[in-house]
């Protein structure tokens, strides 16, 4: 009964820790977004991945998207290449990405120190950079970098700004461990192409996703002339993430459901065999207490008690392991848990049952 009570309030603590923390950076990216992936995209490891590099996402679509979707609010075209980055005597290999200034709204992008880059940098392709706070522990040993050169490819690039932490995204990449430029400055600067990868779109509200998500597709299928060909590029709607996640989490909810019920029927046929031993080892006083009196519910409802107290005891003792290793897990682990006292409730409401329904028999 402990451990089928503490796996109850465990499991379900963890489940909803695990979902509050993917929902949060769901959020986190933008509730309103949508992403249009070059060619198509699949999912290996956790992780993005094509299967070749396509071109067919130019930097026109993006633009179309903006003047002919009417649910659209903002466009943030997105092309990168992991690169050398050297300050100094210091390298390393990083994601260098090429933005609109736009991206930084799209994205839900802040500044620690600092600044972005604007329109006019990035029309004419200055060399400047916005990096993430992995670099600055990597590269400048935590140093302010605001106003330091580093160089990309070889080439000089100014920092401008530094982004806030923002820790690992939902398919497991670090998101500061990367350094943002100006679209035009990667295009025409370091990765010389006439294409792009992806294009991050706002949406104006929320509940206009699907539509503009047809939107979206209607017109680039249009602008790329695929008739009755299949799409050449990928649309990740966050409503859709959204609502994978909460099926995931319903099918978590019913797993947990099943391990939790089999650990208290165990629990339960515990009882039942401590009733029944305690039954045949104390018949003589069962029979005295008939004798002098005693009805039969009388001594029903005294095994009825020893079986609530047994399964109460247990019930207790397994809330109070579940409570404390949950924050263990959390303290020690660093696993994003929140303590659900409804389980714990329901785990201590459903110990009584079983004690009662376990200790009848007997």
């Amino acid at each position: 009964m402990v451990i089928g009570v503490a796996a109850v309030i465990v499991m379900v603590s963890m489940g909803q820790g695990a979902q509050k923390r993917i929902l949060d950076m769901i959020h986190d990216m933008g509730t309103n977004l949508i992403v249009v992936n070059a060619g198509r995209v699949s999912l290996v490891g956790g992780r993005e991945r094509q299967s070749a590099i396509v071109t067919t996402l130019r930097p026109g679509d993006a633009e179309a998207i903006q003047d002919h979707c009417a649910s659209v609010a903002e466009v943030a075209p997105e092309t990168s290449r992991k690169m050398n980055i050297q300050w100094e005597s210091e390298n390393l290999m990083t994601d260098v990405i090429g933005v609109t200034p736009a991206a930084f709204r799209v994205r839900n992008i802040e500044i620690e120190t600092g600044r972005t880059f604007d329109s006019v940098e990035n029309d004419t392709a200055r060399r400047v950079v916005v990096v993430g706070s992995v670099i600055v522990d990597k590269l400048f040993d935590g140093e302010d970098p605001v106003g330091h050169q580093i160089r990309i490819g070889g080439a000089p690039f100014e920092v401008v700004g530094v982004m806030k932490a923002k820790g690992v995204d939902a398919n497991g990449v670090d998101r500061d461990d990367r350094i943002l430029i100006p679209i035009k400055t990667a295009m025409r600067r370091l990765v010389r192409t006439t294409y792009i990868q992806k294009i991050h779109i706002l949406v104006a509200k929320f509940e206009q996703l699907q539509h503009a998500e047809t939107e979206i597709r209607e017109l680039l299928r249009e602008r790329h002339r695929l008739r009755d060909k299949p799409d050449d590029f990928t649309i990740q709607n966050q409503a859709t993430l959204v609502q994978t996640e909460r099926e995931s989490t319903r099918t978590l909810t019913l797993l947990v459901g099943s391990v939790a019920a089999v650990s208290l029927l165990v629990g339960g046929i515990g009882i039942l065999a401590v009733m029944l031993t305690a039954c045949r080892e104390r018949r003589r006083e069962i029979g005295l207490r008939r004798a002098i009196g005693a009805r039969r519910r009388d001594i029903r409802t005294q095994f009825l008690l020893e079986s609530l107290i047994i399964a109460g005891l247990g019930g207790f003792f397994g809330a109070t392991l579940g409570v404390f290793s949950t924050f263990l897990a959390s303290t020690l682990g660093g696993w994003t848990t929140i303590v659900s006292w409804g389980a714990t409730g329901a785990g201590l409401t459903l110990s009584a049952i079983i004690g009662l329904i376990f200790g009848i028999y007997p």
